[in-house]
């Protein structure tokens, strides 16, 4: 037993130190409203996109957004020039040169529909303005993308906006074009701990600029419900879809797999865990893409022939055994078969096991394989 006086060993804990996050659930939900408005003009180039996210925040509230052209550089655009054209082709007014003029001079920009009065797109009070503003500076400046192409920098405020720290979130509808392309690139760089063909968790570097903190929805179950009980195999089927059905048998007749009832019956009746990959997995998967570094073709060709001769898609581990010859830990094989996915190399019906198949990036890339007979 310890002596009076004598110092104590602090009691451990796991739970998580609190994130200082930049915006409220308020803000954040202003910082969405900045997007969706910026998501809905006409503009074709992530440089012009970018550009107009930081105009139209700070004009939010005057309709004017002061600009000066060492602002302007540190947007690093790749065509400064050409976004300023497209902006100003939406009726968007410089008032001065961005480009050529004194570099710490600001110069207005008048946005048509913002500022004062009713209507207005961006109806957002002083303080409420100012932290949006101040999260976009310093979410563009993160230093995991802070030196990356303006498409990744846009990617980055669109998922930090509907992102919460710890939580998977579905990748925004709302997400340009010019974006999804490079959002395995944010995986690869630390701001994303996680990403799959629809979904994404923030990385822990970013947790601070987390701008959706809505609490997920309570499951809805009448209060005199039974419990949950185990379904029979048989029980399972005869409760799913013909459609359902119809890929389950082709699992379980596959005469190439020779797959056991318990085999199939349990991959299709599990729930889901999400997979949770640690640096280990991540330094693998490094590795893995060095020496594979241009695998969507040759996996979405694969994908195609195994569908086309077995009447359903390989599993992940068939994808990846079949494909490479080197074993891999299932952390690895899952990592890599989502990043397809995220590529649009593959696709899948979550979480329907046996699914597997080419994406729309393969459409025009890899032949479709003469449809064989089934084996009788």
């Amino acid at each position: 037993m310890p002596s009076p006086g004598a110092p104590t060993a602090p009691t451990p804990t796991n739970t998580a130190p609190p994130v200082a996050y930049l915006l409220t659930e308020q803000q954040g939900a202003a910082a969405r409203t900045l997007l969706a408005y910026v998501a809905s003009l006409p503009l074709r180039t992530a440089d012009a996109q970018l550009l107009a996210v930081v105009v139209a925040i700070r004009a939010a509230r005057t309709g004017v957004g002061n600009l000066t052209g060492q602002d302007l550089r540190s947007l690093r655009l790749g065509d400064a020039e050409a976004a300023i054209a497209e902006i100003t082709g939406l009726g968007w007014q410089a008032r001065g040169d961005l480009t050529g003029g004194n570099p710490d001079v600001p110069v207005g920009i008048v946005v048509p529909g913002l500022g004062e009065g009713p209507g207005t797109g961006l109806p957002f009070g002083k303080v409420m303005r100012s932290r949006v503003s101040g999260w976009t500076t310093r979410t563009v400046n993160a230093k995991p993308v802070k030196k990356g192409p303006p498409a990744m920098r846009l990617a980055a405020l669109y998922l930090a906006a509907h992102g919460e720290a710890g939580r998977r979130r579905a990748v925004p509808a709302g997400l340009p074009a010019t974006c999804r392309a490079i959002l395995p690139d944010l995986l690869a760089k630390g701001f994303l701990r996680e990403l799959d063909g629809d979904g994404y968790v923030l990385g822990e570097a970013v947790r601070h600029t987390a701008g959706d903190r809505t609490p997920p929805p309570a499951p809805v179950r009448p209060p005199d419900a039974p419990a949950e009980q185990q379904l029979s195999w048989d029980d399972w089927k005869a409760q799913a879809s013909a459609a359902l059905r119809r890929h389950v048998e082709n699992v379980e007749g596959c005469t190439l797999c020779g797959l056991s009832t318990e085999r199939v019956s349990e991959a299709f009746m599990r729930k889901p865990v999400p997979a949770q990959f640690d640096d280990k997995a991540r330094a693998a998967y490094a590795r893995w893409r060095e020496a594979e570094p241009d695998p969507g073709p040759r996996a979405a060709e694969f994908a195609a022939a195994f569908r086309a001769e077995h009447h359903h898609g390989p599993s992940v581990r068939q994808f990846c055994q079949g494909l490479y010859a080197r074993k891999q830990s299932r952390r690895l094989r899952i990592l890599i078969v989502r990043q397809l996915i995220a590529e649009g190399w593959l696709t899948n019906t979550e979480p329907v096991p046996w699914t597997l198949r080419p994406g729309r990036a393969a459409q025009s890339g890899v032949p479709a394989p003469a449809r064989a007979r089934r084996p009788g």
